[in-house]
């Protein structure tokens, strides 16, 4: 199962490249979306999530016995979840003024920083 995740981490990595490094700002905002949702997977593959174990260490245990679950990382990919989501709706108004004044979602065309009116 961690290798698929792995695999699809990496597949979610090179789309969200690839939308970046696209023309159109529609294009840059959703492979943004793509890179935060690969991030969010690779930290959860760091965290070795097992099915079915406990997320925390009991008082009594001296050491750790068995296979036991961090929640660190879900902490980590939920604070993730709520910063990007903020980072999107701001990009998505901010690509929406961009589209009214210049009338374009091209960035080769979006070239200087003066206001149309």
């Amino acid at each position: 199962m961690q290798l698929l995740l792995a695999i699809f981490t990496g597949i979610l990595y090179a789309a969200g490249i690839y939308m970046i490094l696209r023309r159109s700002l529609v294009k840059l905002i959703i492979g943004l979306a793509l890179l935060s949702n690969g991030v969010n997977l690779l930290i959860f593959l760091m965290g070795n999530l097992v099915k079915g174990g406990p997320p925390i260490i009991p008082e009594a245990a001296k050491v750790i016995e068995g296979p036991y679950d961090d929640p660190v990382p879900q902490a980590l990919i939920l604070t993730a979840i709520v910063i990007s989501f903020g980072l999107q709706s701001f990009a998505i108004i901010l690509i929406k003024r961009t589209h009214q004044v210049v009338k374009t979602d091209d960035l080769d065309e979006i070239n200087t920083t003066d206001e149309y009116a």
